[in-house]
């Protein structure tokens, strides 16, 4: 999977991830010199051209992706609570 592959690349690790119709919801660890921001901006990047370049339909889309996401720590939260929040997305 493209988020996957980008994400080992930039020795990320995905613990979840759940594709809505409109948005995604996606659980990382990464290492603490990259920043949120960059991260998601790099998986966005990454993403739009590898599918833009394999299905030209897509060239008609002003962009894959907004240029809004929301980012968070996983702070106080266990990291078990998170994953299942995500596998619950969508389902109600």
């Amino acid at each position: 999977m493209l988020i996957h592959d980008k994400a080992r690349e930039l020795d990320c690790e995905v613990f979840s991830l759940a594709v809505e119709p409109e948005h995604l919801h996606l659980f990382v660890n990464c290492p603490p010199d990259v920043g949120p921001y960059d991260i998601m901006h790099r998986i966005k990047g990454a993403t739009a051209h590898t599918l833009k370049r394999d299905f030209s339909e897509l060239d008609r889309l002003p962009s894959m992706w907004t240029r809004s996401d929301f980012v968070s720590t996983a702070g106080n939260v266990s990291g078990e609570t998170i994953p299942m929040y995500i596998e619950q997305q969508g389902k109600t």
